[in-house]
């Protein structure tokens, strides 16, 4: 796992400690330093710590003017045990709908297991976001982490979309496929 580095290709278009909006403003990571760790198992030191000790994240790309992010996902996401949804609901994504943020885009490949809880933070989620026209989608999650997703009725809250071409398009790029996507099965649904 120590090798698994976030996805650094648009560094050169957005770096979360330099965003003064950013929950990880002023964060510094060590290149060489391994501290933090999933159960056992290192993770690379330029992974974001937000309150949970098996779920680690980077803030990959904001844009304010079209209200959207993309964050990536590591480790096990436990609501059961760590109760991991309220430490990044009140830690991450409240902070970022504070600054006009309403469509989510989640990678969660590195998502290794999920397990669930109760719902209350998905459904606030959504209905801090929904009413703006907004949504949170999770992309390319793990099949066996997915069957858990569902099993436990969160893909009512986060869309689970398989786009595994991601790193091939700029932000914008995906962000503008994800949106058309959204808005494809939002009408379809009304």
């Amino acid at each position: 796992m120590h090798d698994i580095e976030p996805y650094y290709n648009w560094r050169h278009l957005y770096i979360s400690e330099e965003d003064e909006r950013s929950p990880f403003f002023g964060r510094e990571h060590s290149e060489f330093v391994f501290s933090q760790t999933v159960y056992n198992y290192y993770i690379h030191p330029q992974w974001d710590e937000f309150g949970s000790r098996t779920l680690y994240l980077k803030l990959l790309y904001t844009d304010y003017d079209l209200d959207f992010a993309i964050i990536e996902l590591i480790g096990e996401w436990n609501d059961a045990i760590e109760n991991d949804i309220m430490s990044l609901k009140r830690d991450v994504i409240d902070k970022m709908i504070a600054e006009g943020i309403r469509k989510f885009i989640l990678i969660g490949e590195n998502v290794l297991n999920f397990h669930s809880s109760d719902s209350c933070y998905y459904e606030e989620w959504i209905e801090d976001v929904s009413d703006d026209g907004g949504w949170v989608v999770m992309l390319d999650m793990p099949e066996q982490s997915q069957y858990d997703f569902r099993k436990a009725h969160i893909d009512n809250y986060i869309e689970l979309i398989d786009y595994p071409v991601w790193r091939t398009v700029q932000p914008q790029h995906l962000f503008a496929a994800i949106d058309n996507k959204m808005l494809r099965r939002l009408n379809n649904a009304g």
